[in-house]
């Protein structure tokens, strides 16, 4: 039996941070994990930001109010649930998804929380779990799945070097150059035609 697992920002929804730059100006706030790969390090980057400038977290999520999906996202994950089993496993939040998720119907999605203080201010971040997304596809082996993992940035890697299948859809070009033994595809239409060669492939 196969699953997918797929990142969310950038694969299927607009980068929130970038969102929340451009909603408020703040330059710094558009580094995501497509330009770093230590998460913990450009988290508590984003929460120092925070806090410096009295953003709290009805201010962001104001901005992910306004966000829709990928032009084409939907039809291509309505595509994939026809054809394969798929869970979302992101490095959000749960504070942030649920607006999201409800745009895509509501699908399966791992991710993290927010600490929250008594006003509003976001005090710190959760994990689900250290390396969760990569424990997201050795929970799926376990359970007897073989796995295609989708994603973008630096902290999707490990996610793709464990599934049997990794591939990387519209990453910036130093991830490409940093782990060229991906597939690389820059349309919905092509990471279907890969996902569906790799499903006819996969024994």
């Amino acid at each position: 039996m196969y699953i997918v697992c797929s990142d969310l920002e950038g694969i299927l929804f607009p980068e929130i941070w970038i969102n929340v730059a451009e909603k408020t100006g703040i330059e710094e706030l558009r580094l995501t994990t497509r330009d770093t790969s230590d998460y913990d390090v450009l988290m508590k980057k984003r929460l120092a930001i925070l806090h410096e400038n009295g953003l709290k977290i009805q201010d962001i999520k104001e901005v992910i109010a306004t966000i829709s999906p990928i032009d084409g996202a939907l039809e291509f994950l309505n595509w994939l649930r026809e054809n394969v089993q798929v869970v979302i496993v992101s490095d959000t939040f749960v504070q942030f998804a649920g607006p999201l998720m409800k745009q895509l119907g509501w699908p399966t999605i791992f991710c993290h929380s927010l600490s929250i203080g008594p006003g509003g201010m976001i005090t710190g971040y959760n994990l689900r779990q250290a390396d969760g997304k990569r424990r997201v596809v050795l929970a799926l082996k376990g359970l007897n799945y073989q796995t295609i993992a989708v994603g973008d940035s630096y902290n999707d890697i490990h996610m793709l070097q464990e599934a049997e299948k990794g591939i990387l859809y519209n990453p910036p070009p130093q991830v490409v150059n940093d782990y060229p033994e991906f597939s690389v595809t820059r349309s919905y239409d092509e990471l279907k035609a890969l996902i569906g060669e790799t499903l006819t492939l996969l024994p």
